[in-house]
């Protein structure tokens, strides 16, 4: 008898096949059997009219400070992610030495607003290796399972102390010290290594993120430390824009080492000039002997701006700053007197702007996001279209759409969208050999940004809604996001309904899988604010056999893992 039998599924099983019905059979966290009819079980699922397919493996998501506290790393848990892997964009905990966490603590905050005081409370810090810093996080309980990378940031101060987290240039001895360093936390575990390279990520003083300007020998290093170590995968971030030299020494280190370099180029956005020409150089490059990766956003990445949220028009503004701090409905209520909203009409700037630097089209890119949210909005949705044709002033518009919903409503200002105001050149980009379905920020930018949500987006939007100008093959969207990514990591346990490997399973409701709109909460330590999303349509979600989710709630079944490198074996 098996111990878990899923009957009359549509089984999507991550390796691109066409679909087909069946059941799977489960025993001892891994999958006996696929298609056809299974033996009896100890516990049956009647899926009849759902579909099964992989627990998704999301390869950048932050959750480095929330999975000291959090054990079903929500959001994304919530939209059927299975596995999650962070320590991304150079930022971590691990290694540190003494006297350096609020040091760590403080550039979390400044990257990926976390506050420090939710940091502070939430992480104990009792490690200094990186091998420590797997074995305190295998400790706890958790619902899903999570790897990490070495990070860059913190690497820099655990070699050089203060002359690191200063972007002095590091010595030769240094810079071996890193590499070795770095071929030792992978023999511990580490997945990988990632480093920032971008002008967006700076420090609370507005410096730039240690690393950020190291010398090539030094990246070198790392990437050769993983090198050293015989496998793991580097991430880097940079504002690459099109081809440039740093080309080069990725597609050296990587046809040096045999070993993939994930490039997350957010120099302008997914689908703006030089993307295809970087792409085609990087596919032609891996012909010749490199393993170059790049990550792609399935939608536009956006500041999302309300009355709750980190963001949002009226925070510096001084008619605003006596009522900032009231309770939201008494905040509304106080908002909708005409003589304060006339002040701070008058107060508002020109041209909005947003919290990471990237140029603004003004009011022409700023959109109500509604509930179900709208990721794809027209050119007539823009808060300039809609001051148009009421005959108001934009600012009129975006003060009044903030009040909607009880003052729970968003502004979504999605980065290098309106170009197009369409998702279609992200059509053929989402499937191109090179690119990778990345950059979902989970545990990210938790009160500016929410894109958890992204594996339930590209399912349900991409694949099912998305008629006007083209889908995505359900088949080809599935595997992108679960055996690609998990292959990438040499995580080649997971990511495909085929016997013999993990169970980890979505039972998935094809017509009813959507997205809710944002929401903040307040459900971190120290009362630390962070958006979420809900999702709808996951009936089931199981994890190494043990169902987590059911109808998207919590059973209280913890098989989550700290997965290792080398073999993918759990801790």
């Amino acid at each position: 008898m098996h111990d878990l039998v899923i009957r009359n599924c549509t089984i999507v099983d991550g390796t691109g096949r066409p679909g087909f019905n069946g059941d799977i059979a489960v025993d001892g966290g891994t999958i006996a059997g696929v298609g056809g009819k299974a033996g009896s079980g100890r516990r049956e699922i009647d899926a009849a009219g759902l579909m099964a397919a992989p627990g998704w493996v999301d390869i950048h998501s932050h959750y480095d400070g929330q999975v000291a506290w959090d054990p079903y790393v929500s959001p994304s848990s919530w939209h059927g992610v299975t596995t999650v892997i962070m320590g991304n964009c150079g930022v971590g905990f691990a290694p540190v030495k003494r006297g350096a966490e609020q040091f760590l603590i403080a550039l979390m905050e400044a990257v990926e607003d976390i506050p420090v005081a939710t940091l502070s409370a939430g992480i104990d810090f009792e490690w200094e290796t990186f091998g420590e810093y797997l074995d305190s996080l295998s400790r706890m309980k958790r619902a899903i399972d999570i790897g990490a990378q070495v990070p860059h940031c913190a690497l820099r101060v655990y070699a050089m102390g203060e002359r690191g987290a200063g972007n002095e240039p590091a010595t030769a001895d240094e810079i071996a010290r890193m590499r070795a360093v770095v071929r030792d936390s992978v023999r511990a575990g580490a997945l990988g290594a990632s480093t920032s390279r971008t002008r967006v990520h700076r420090t609370r003083e507005g410096e730039l993120v240690p690393g950020t300007l190291a010398a090539i020998d030094e990246v070198m290093a790392i990437g050769r430390g993983l090198g050293d170590a015989g496998r793991g995968v580097f991430e880097v971030i940079s504002d690459l824009t099109g081809v440039d030299k740093s080309m080069e020494w990725m597609t050296e280190l990587t046809r040096e080492t045999g070993l993939p370099l994930s490039l997350a180029a957010l120099g302008n956005g997914p689908t703006g000039p030089g993307v295809r020409r970087r792409l085609d150089f990087m596919q032609q490059c891996n012909q010749r002997g490199a393993r170059l990766v790049s990550q792609i956003a399935v939608r536009s990445p956006g500041q999302l701006n309300g009355l709750e949220a980190s963001t949002n028009p009226f925070l510096n503004l001084p008619s605003y700053q006596p009522i900032a701090d009231l309770p939201l409905q008494e905040r509304v209520a106080r908002l909708r007197d005409p003589q304060l909203r006339a002040r701070i009409l008058a107060e508002m700037p020109h041209k909005p702007g947003n919290q990471f630097d990237v140029p603004s089209d003004g009011y022409e890119g700023l959109f109500v996001l509604g509930d179900p949210p709208n990721y794809e909005p027209g050119a007539e949705m823009s808060l300039a279209a809609i001051a148009k044709r009421e005959g108001r002033s934009p600012h009129e518009v975006y003060y009044d759409a903030l009040l909607l919903r009880g003052g729970r409503e968003l502004i979504y200002q999605p980065f290098n969208y309106t170009r197009s105001y369409s998702l279609d050149p992200l059509l053929d980009l989402l499937m191109h050999p090179v690119n990778v379905i990345s950059l979902a920020d989970g545990g990210a930018h938790c009160a500016q940004i929410c894109d958890a949500g992204t594996p339930t987006f590209l399912i349900s939007h991409w694949v099912r809604d998305r008629g006007r100008n083209g889908r995505l093959p359900l088949e080809a969207a599935v595997k992108r996001q679960t055996r690609e990514t998990a292959l990438l990591y040499g995580l080649d346990d997971r990511g495909a309904l085929l016997e013999g490997l993990k169970a980890d399973i979505n039972l998935i409701d094809f017509d009813r899988l959507n997205s809710r709109a944002p929401e903040i909460v307040r459900d971190f330590p120290a009362d630390g604010k962070r958006f979420v999303q809900r999702a709808e349509g996951y009936r089931y979600t199981i994890v190494s056999g043990e169902v987590v989710f059911e109808d998207g709630q919590p059973t209280g079944a913890m098989p989550g893992k700290v997965v290792r490198g080398g073999g993918s074996k759990p801790s």
